[in-house]
């Protein structure tokens, strides 16, 4: 039994130390951190409306249609990555499914710019 609690010695002792940093950080973070908010601080900054609105304010399609566009094409990495790695294993299969996949993609891309989905008034 001491052996087997042994081997779990460097996980303890690894959560151990990540969890004092994490603490000794959330401490520094509420004791240094400066709390003046000037007007720059509070303006709009990615989606484009005010920091403090109401929160049952209508956002605008094109928001959401960025935003799930931005999705899709980073599920495309997510996917791309892996098969790039297993490149010499996929054989003759996996290379004509990826080119399959990624010309589908290609496609739902123009179809997308054709629309104007990209461009933001």
């Amino acid at each position: 039994m001491d052996d087997l609690l042994r081997e779990y010695l460097p996980i303890i002792v690894f959560l151990a130390v990540a969890t004092a940093l994490g603490a000794v950080f959330l401490i520094a973070a509420a004791v240094i951190a400066v709390r003046n908010p000037d007007p720059e601080k509070v303006s709009a900054y990615e989606c484009g409306f005010n920091a403090f609105d109401d929160a049952r304010m209508k956002f605008d399609v094109r928001f959401y249609l960025v935003s799930i566009l931005f999705i899709i094409f980073d599920l495309e990495i997510a996917f791309l990555f892996p098969w790039a790695v297993a490149f010499k294993d996929v054989g003759l299969v996996g290379f004509w499914s990826m080119m399959v996949f990624l010309v589908v993609l290609t496609i739902g891309f123009a179809y997308e710019w054709k629309k104007g989905a990209l461009e933001w008034e």
